[in-house]
Formats: structure tokens, sequence, C-alpha cells
């Protein structure tokens, strides 16, 4: 069986490898040389052989360059991850080592800064103490509000709200002289007549110390918050001084509960059928209904004027004055000083009347006005300040 296969094998390679007989020609000479199947198979296992080692080892040779690629890559990203960690590692280090010397350092530099301008703050707002809207619009943020994981974040969120009070302070003056103004606009009066601002309306360093640099030093408080602290003094200033002046304006109505009837200009007289200049504003009520004075002032004159019946004339500086007329009583004396919605005494019908009314007038430098743009005005103001 094994001689059959083996003798099997040897016609297979005999084909495949016949005898080869190679001449070569040298020198005139001929020489044979002869290939048998042997010596070829010999020959073809040799060279396969060096084939096989020469692709074994190219594929290693590939082998280890790309296995070499892959570690260089991998050992870079893993070189970069760490050097970002460690640079994340020392960034954190440096900010904890920063808030640790801020809260240890400067803390309580911090907190006495911090008490300054909250000193300097309470000055500015007790000049605001009473206005209407006041401590609604400036009230300060809860320390809830503020919020803070810390003592350190805590103060920087009361400077922050600090520097927010001041600037609600300014809007809040600001708009205030707003509508006081249009009040004055209304009233046909021009608010820069009336609003002289007081030099003394603000006490203390807030008027001593014009200059931003020397309230700063006055107060012990920063160059800019100073400077913050002198505009919202100089708006304050200006509000108060049109506040007090419309606090002297005729702007209250004299009477409540009442309706309005003949108003100011021509209508058709009464007791003529003509028409007349009618220089006031009539309410009509019941007999002895309250007469309300309509803003500080003296009392100039008490009695009977031709026409008008019993009269109360007041004085409230400025070129301004009111009149009351056909009175059925009097509740003042002249010479006293009254203040607004102060009783000056009752509705009537004296002089030349038709019926129970008040006969009111505003004069402004000698000229009689329309009251019921004074009535108007002092309305809005009301409605402004609720």
């Amino acid at each position: 069986m094994i001689t059959a296969r083996l003798a099997r094998w040897r016609r297979f390679l005999e084909a495949l490898f016949p005898e080869r007989h190679i001449y070569i020609r040298s020198s005139g000479e001929m020489r044979g040389v002869v290939l048998t199947t042997g010596h070829q198979v010999a020959l073809a296992a040799g060279v396969g052989a060096v084939g096989l080692w020469a692709s074994l080892g190219g594929v290693a040779i590939a082998v280890l360059a790309l296995s070499g690629g892959a570690n260089s890559q991998e050992t870079l990203r893993t070189k970069a991850y760490y050097e970002r960690l460690i640079a994340d590692r020392q960034a954190r280090l440096n900010s904890a080592v920063a808030q640790l010397s801020d809260t240890n350092g400067s803390f309580e530099e911090m907190a006495q800064a911090t008490e300054k301008r909250h000193a300097a703050l309470a000055m500015l707002f007790s000049e605001i103490k009473g206005a209407p809207g006041a401590a609604q619009a400036l009230a300060p943020a809860s320390m809830k509000t503020l919020g803070g994981h810390g003592p350190a974040d805590e103060l920087r969120a009361v400077r922050a709200d600090q520097d927010r009070l001041i600037a609600e302070a300014e809007t809040f003056a600001r708009s205030r002289a707003d509508r006081l103004r249009l009040a004055f606009r209304l009233a046909g009066l021009d608010p820069d007549a009336f609003s002289h601002a007081d030099p003394n309306s603000l006490g203390g360093p807030l008027i001593d110390a014009k200059d931003p640099r020397a309230l700063a030093a006055v107060l012990d408080v920063d160059e800019e918050f100073a400077a913050r602290i002198q505009h919202a003094a100089d708006d304050l200033s200006g509000m108060h001084a049109l506040a007090d002046a419309s606090n002297a304006l005729p702007l209250a109505r004299p009477t409540t509960d009442t309706s309005q009837a003949s108003g100011f200009g021509v209508r058709i007289d009464p007791f003529t059928g003509r028409p007349a200049f009618h220089p006031g504003l009539d309410f009509a009520g019941p007999i002895m209904t309250p007469v309300y004075s309509t803003a500080p002032g003296v009392v100039s004159f008490t009695g009977v004027r031709n026409g008008y019946g019993n009269t109360v004339e007041i004085d409230h500086g400025h070129g301004l004055k009111t009149r009351f007329a056909h009175l059925a009583a009097i509740s003042v004396s002249v010479g006293e000083h009254v203040g607004v919605h102060q009783r000056i005494g009752g509705i009537g019908s004296t002089g030349r009347s038709t019926g129970p009314h008040l006969h009111y007038e505003v004069w402004v430098d000698g000229r009689p006005q329309n009251p019921e743009r004074f009535v108007r005005a002092g309305d809005y103001v009301q409605q402004t300040s609720g």
C-alpha cells in the first residue's frame, strides 16, 4: 500500500519535474549538465523555503510596525489626558488657595469697607425717608434672596445690593421729580420758577463735599461709590426742592362730597342773563358743608367783599393766593397760619349768590388762574404718590 503511494508520488514528481539536460558551451567546448527529478525537487524546496522565510519576515515586520504605531498613539493620548487632569487639579488648587487667602486675608477689610458704604447709604436714605413710595422702591434685598455659600460670598452680594440701591435711589428721585414737574405744568406753572433747590436740603458731608474725591475721603469709601452717592444726593436735592414747592401749591380740593358747578371763564351771568367772566370754580353743597384750605399759608383777609359775601383769603407765598367766598361761617382770623386741609369755614349763600355753594379762586402774581387746573394737578399727585 505504502509502496504503491510512493510509486504514485514518484511518477507525479517525475511528470512535474522531468529530467532535464542543460548544455553549456565554453571556450569552444560543449559540456552537458543533467538535472534529475531529485535535483529539481530539492532546488524547488529550497526556493520555496527561502520565499516562505521572506514572506514571514515581511509580515512580522508589518505587524510590529502597526503595533508600534498604535501603541505610540495610545501613549500620546494617555499622556495628554493626564496632563489635562494635572492642569485641572492645579487650577482648582490655585482657586482654593486664592479663596482661602481672600477669606483669611482680606475678608475683614471687605467687611469694614461694606460697613462704611452702608453708613453712607444710610445717610443718603435718611433724606428720602417719608417720601411717598420710597419704602417700597428702596427696600433692601433679604439675605435669603442674596444667597451665597459663605461669608465672603454674602459680603459680595451685599455690596452688589448696595450698588442696586443707589441706582434705584437715583431712579426714584428722578421719577418723582418728573411727576412733580408734570403736576406744575398741569397747574399751568413753570416748575423751574418754583424749584430752586435749598443748598441745605441735604445735611452733612453730602453737601459739604461736592468733589467725589473729597466726599470719598470724608465718608471713607472708594471714589466711585462716593461719586454715585453724590449723584444720587443731587437728584434727591432737586426732588426735595420740587416737593417743597408743590407742597406750597393749592393743589388740594377745597371741599369734599360736593358737586362742581360753574367753571372758570366766560359764562351767562345768572343775574343779568348776559355773558360775563367768572374768575373761579363753584362747588355746590348743603349749608355749612366744611370748607378747607388747599395749601399751607397765612390768612390775609376775612370779612365781607362786594359780591363775594363772607370771604377768606390765604397767602401761600411765591405769589400764590386763594379766595373762598359766599361762606355761611368763617373759622379763621387774619394772620393765622393754616395747614393744608384745615377747616376755614362752611358753605353758604352770602353775597351775590343764587344758592348755597363755595366760590373758589386761585391767584398767581395778582392774576386769577383756572382753579380746575390746580385741582387736576393735585389729583394727579395723589394718584402717582399712592
